[in-house]
């Protein structure tokens, strides 16, 4: 079976005598096969600049970013930054490319090794699959740096969100004490808070689903002595009559409260809440337990 070059088509006798098709004729014999072929170089380059591509793609991506950051190229710490943004800037599209480019060097450096008379160039092809390799292991390195470093400014960003929250019910509380005298109780908590100035939304922002049963309100008496004996300030014995009894002054009422917000997991009650005293943050996690608490001595 032979193709005619004229027509293209099949053509079951001996073409010398003519195409069936279009009548053309052969003017002689088909040449016979060279005794020597040139191998290809083609899979190879295909390979080596697949690999190369991907390399120059990293070190370009890391220059950009050193001339966004306009540091001292010299500096290895620079570089290491710059790396880390081009390692993140890429995550989303170099790991697809990678995977497919490392997978299809592979096959072409294995069809070059298995047919070594047809194709050539495998040291340039086995290069490239190394430079894909290289790329690849730089980017997930830069990447795996920075995860616990992420991860921590993560957990700040939760504990200070947390704590945004504490500080505007403490700066509600405060206002709502000048402006009343008291603290509200819990079961008035959310709506006596929402009566007060909120143009920016903070507060009714802090109060939303708020748990009012970790909320404590209390009152703190400071007593002038401990002693039995009453103390009598100087100089009351020449004060006027109308000077109150310094005998009926027993102490002097704080208003005062205690509230507990749920952490990170947003669930109340668990070893990641937030305690607000009296405009004071503490973490649960942070405060003694009661059986680590040492009983001291009672000196008389």
């Amino acid at each position: 079976m032979i193709i005619c070059p004229s027509c293209g088509s099949k053509v079951g006798s001996d073409l010398c005598l003519g195409c069936p098709s279009c009548g053309a004729r052969a003017v002689g014999p088909p040449l016979a096969k060279a005794e020597h072929e040139l191998a290809s170089y083609g899979r190879a380059v295909i390979a080596f600049g697949s690999g190369a591509v991907m390399a120059v793609g990293v070190l370009i991506a890391i220059v950009a970013a050193l001339v966004e950051n306009k540091g001292a190229w010299l500096r290895l710490s620079n570089i290491l930054t710059a790396g880390e943004v081009a390692a993140w800037r890429l995550k989303w599209l170099a790991f697809p490319v990678a995977i497919s480019v490392l997978w299809s060097v592979a096959r072409l450096i294995r069809s070059i090794k298995n047919d070594q008379v047809r194709f050539t160039g495998l040291r340039a092809a086995r290069v490239g699959f190394v430079a894909a390799i290289v790329a690849t292991a730089m980017i997930a390195s830069l990447i795996g740096i920075t995860v616990p470093e992420r991860l921590r400014r993560r957990e700040w960003s939760n504990e200070a969100a947390v704590n945004a929250r504490a500080y505007t019910i403490a700066r509600a509380q405060l206002e709502y004490k000048d402006l009343k005298g008291t603290l509200p109780s819990s079961e008035d908590l959310i709506k006596e808070l929402s009566t007060l100035p909120d143009p920016d939304g903070a507060i009714a922002e802090a109060l939303r689903d708020l748990d009012v049963s970790g909320y404590e309100p209390g009152t703190v008496l400071a007593a002038a002595s401990t002693k039995s004996k009453s103390l009598v300030p100087r100089g009351s014995a020449i004060r006027k009559a109308a000077t109150a009894d310094p005998a009926s002054d027993r102490g002097l009422s704080f208003t005062s409260y205690k509230l507990r917000l749920p952490g990170e997991d947003k669930i109340l009650n668990t070893d990641d809440d937030v305690i607000l005293q009296d405009g004071l943050i503490m973490r649960v996690s942070d405060l003694p337990s009661p059986s680590s608490a040492r009983t001291l001595p009672h000196t008389p």
